[in-house]
């Protein structure tokens, strides 16, 4: 994204404990477990506000571009890409 990030994340919803658990086994995507449910998309909100919050962004600056029904997702994350890349890197 020009004015931005995408990154995959795999969610992980009605966990016990919310956060962010690294990258995947495969090192494509990284873990997010939220507390929510996967109905309504308040998971997918959940996941946006997380991201946003690790990120430093508003949680309106964090929406889902593809996946929203499925666990594997892509999220997109308005900004300047060169603040917001180092920003994701000491997530993974």
């Amino acid at each position: 994204l020009p004015d931005g990030i995408e990154l995959r994340v795999k969610v992980q919803p009605r966990s016990r404990r919310p956060g962010l658990g690294g990258l995947s086994p495969d090192g494509g995507a990284l873990r997010v477990a939220v507390t929510e449910a996967p109905e309504d998309g308040r998971a997918n909100r959940a996941v946006c506000a997380l991201l946003a919050e690790a990120l430093g962004v508003a949680a309106s600056a964090v929406q889902v571009s593809a996946g929203a029904a499925s666990r594997e997702k892509i999220l997109a994350a308005a900004g300047d890409a060169v603040l917001l890349g180092p920003r994701l890197e000491r997530l993974a």
